[in-house]
């Protein structure tokens, strides 16, 4: 059984070290490749600058229902029943505004992510062209991302084309 066990796992291990000599692969660093190019830092400065500006806003709403809120709790013992209806349904619509605002800007298809999108798409497109063109020049089959997920435990600088990338991109 030891004898057909150790078969087994020989013949495995040259398939698979075949299968793995006849691919070719590389390397690109996408953070070190987008840090290289002006219009990335000026489209997220440009991000940046968008989102502090629709937080001040939405910040605005809520502190402004936070004060209705305690001008109200300090005075509810004052009001009517029917001013004190009013007042929490002020409030409510306050906070609910800066829900809708939050929604509106920072949400799934919110206006932060169609600018990010406008300003940032097409850098990632020219990323993503010029890495296909140097993979094809180099005969590469599989390039991997060393700046995703993706967890790598080695990469020799020889199969880093993220330099190669860039002056695809300066072309």
């Amino acid at each position: 059984m030891k004898l057909h066990k150790r078969f087994v796992l020989v013949f495995l291990g040259l398939v698979f070290g075949f299968s793995l000599c006849a691919q070719r692969f590389g390397i690109v660093d996408s953070e070190y490749v987008l840090k290289q190019i002006p219009d990335y830092d000026y489209a997220q400065k440009q991000l940046d600058q968008l989102s502090r500006t629709w937080e001040g806003e939405i910040e605005a709403l809520l502190s402004e229902a936070d004060a209705m809120r305690k001008s109200y709790e300090a005075e509810k013992v004052l009001l009517t029943e029917e001013m004190k209806a009013e007042r929490l349904a002020a409030i409510s619509a306050k906070e609910e505004e800066a829900k809708k605002s939050q929604q509106l800007y920072f949400g799934l298809e919110g206006k932060i992510y169609t600018k990010r999108l406008e300003l940032v798409k097409p850098i990632q497109d020219k990323i993503y062209n010029a890495v296909q063109d140097v993979a094809r020049r180099r005969n590469l089959d599989v390039v991997f991302d060393k700046g995703s997920e993706l967890i790598t435990l080695y990469v020799s600088e020889k199969v880093d084309i993220s330099d190669e990338v860039i002056k695809k991109l300066e072309e």
